[in-house]
This record gives structure tokens, sequence and C-alpha cells, in this order.
């Protein structure tokens, strides 16, 4: 399978945090989603592709190429979203637009005239005259009219409300639609990358937990709720984290379509994303 972004084994310490051996694959046409709570690393990992911060170890390759060898050339076709506007607020759309035409090769001003309109952005206003929304539909347009083959997003959707959050989760779907573009996408509100996510990967404390598919999450993961005589029954090396709560147990397991045909009297529900991720970082881990 093609990749745009490959992540090997970047290691990274601070005085209180560490990203370990961390190793991510985005291949081409899909979107991953890299999920965790706060303080997980997903922005330090964000922070080092853009080169806001230097991995102390590890290499990172866009479309194949060692990205530090060829960072100017690559981040040409790197398009990277934070959860707040960063622009110069004093700017209009078209200072932003003369800007950004002088900054990437393939500015495409037309494309962002596009956009503007799309997103009912208002002309006459400064950026900082522009609601939450407007400021991120603004990072969108600009991000995506420099033609980007890969859109990174840290925390992009955040704060914002789940009208303008449709309407964004929409243009990432056309954006990968020819299978030639790919999105790295870090947020927390799971229920987005139920909506569009190929892959899930998740972090905590630094490190790499699980790599998935979403339809493997889908078709195989389990959240099994049942009484103490029943918790100990089930066989443990299978039991991914369980939380003991005041009337059940919580049990969290891959295979839920097994413990279905042997447990056939107990209630095993499809485990989401956020399932998990609570799981892990709220359960206990055997």
């Amino acid at each position: 399978m093609d990749t745009i972004l490959e992540l090997k084994n970047i290691n990274k310490k601070f005085d209180d945090f560490q990203l370990k051996d961390v190793s991510i694959t985005v291949p081409k046409g899909m979107i991953v989603g890299l999920i965790g709570e706060n303080g997980a690393g997903k922005s330090t990992i964000i922070n080092i592709i853009e080169g806001l911060l230097k991995e102390d170890s590890g290499e990172i390759y866009v479309f194949n190429q060692n990205l530090r060898e060829h960072e100017k050339t690559l981040k040409q076709d790197i398009g990277i979203i934070y959860d707040s506007c960063h622009y110069n607020e004093k700017f209009k759309y078209s200072d932003l637009g003369k800007m950004m035409s002088l900054i990437y090769h393939q500015w495409d001003h037309e494309k962002y005239l596009e956009y503007i309109e799309r997103f009912s952005l208002p002309k006459s206003k400064t950026i900082s005259q522009y609601s939450k929304g407007m400021k991120m539909k603004l990072c969108f347009a600009v991000e995506l009219s420099h033609h980007p083959k890969l859109l990174i997003l840290d925390e992009a959707t955040s704060g914002l409300d789940p009208i303008v959050r449709d309407e964004i989760l929409e243009i990432l779907q056309e954006f990968i639609m020819d299978e030639a573009h790919s999105i790295l996408m870090s947020s927390h509100i799971t229920s987005d990358l139920d909506k569009i996510a190929d892959y899930i990967t998740f972090i905590h404390n630094g490190e790499i937990l699980l790599t998935k598919t979403y339809d493997d999450i889908q078709s195989h993961y389990g959240l099994i709720r049942c009484g103490q005589k029943i918790f100990e029954t089930l066989p443990q090396d299978e039991i991914l984290a369980y939380k003991k709560e005041d009337f059940e147990y919580k049990v969290l397991v891959e295979n839920r379509q097994d413990f279905q045909k042997t447990y056939q009297d107990i209630v095993i529900d499809k485990a989401t994303i956020e399932d998990i991720m609570l799981m892990y970082v709220r359960g206990i881990k055997l």
C-alpha cells in the first residue's frame, strides 16, 4: 500500500513527558484519526512534523522522501490546520490571499475565492471580526487552496458547532475522494472520526497503544457488561481492559463474536472509539 506520511520510531524527551518510539503510517487516499487524552502526545507529534519541535531520534518520510532532507520542498504539499486561527487578525481575506500567493508555489487564487464564497465568509470584515467558525473555515480555505496532498489537522474541529463541523467533514471527504490525498486528523471528538476515519491510531502517555482500521474496530471490538460472578469466569488473557463500577463490570475485548458464542446470556455491545479510549485510559489493563 502506498503511503504519503510515515513516522518511524520517533522519540522526543521533555522534563516531564516523552514520546517513545512513535510510528505512524498514513496510506494514500485514507484518513487516519489520531486519538488520545489531553497531554497524550498528539500535538507534540504534529509539531514535530511541522518542524516546530525537533525529534531526538527517528525518521519522518513524506511521499517516500526524508522530511528533514527535503523540508522546504515537501512542505509545499502539506497543509496544517490547528485548533485556532494564527493569521494576522488585522488582515481581510484578500490580504491573506495575497500573502499566501507569495508563500506557496501552487497557490490557486480562483479556488481560494470559491471557498470564500462556499463558506459565506464576510469580505469586508477583518479576521478579528470573524466568529470562531468563520476563522476555522478561513483556515481551511487557505490550506486547501495551495493544493496540498497531505492535510494534517490538530483538533481543528474542536469548539465548532455541529453544523460547521459537519460542513468541514464533508470537505475532508471530498479532499480524499480521488485517492491521491491523505489526512492525519488529531481529534478528541470521536463522533467526527466515526463519520470519516479509515484508520484509528491511539496514543497514551507518549506511546502508541493501538492502530486498527475503523472497520476492524467496528467488526471485532466489544464492551461486555456483567456482574462479578461472570467477570471471574472470563478468560483473563483475552481481556484488553476492564473497569469496575457500582453495579457491574465493563470489559473491553477484541473478539466480540467469539465471546458472544460462548457467553450467550451476557450483553456485548460494539465498542466505539470512545469506549476503547476510555477503557484504556481509565480502566485496568491485564
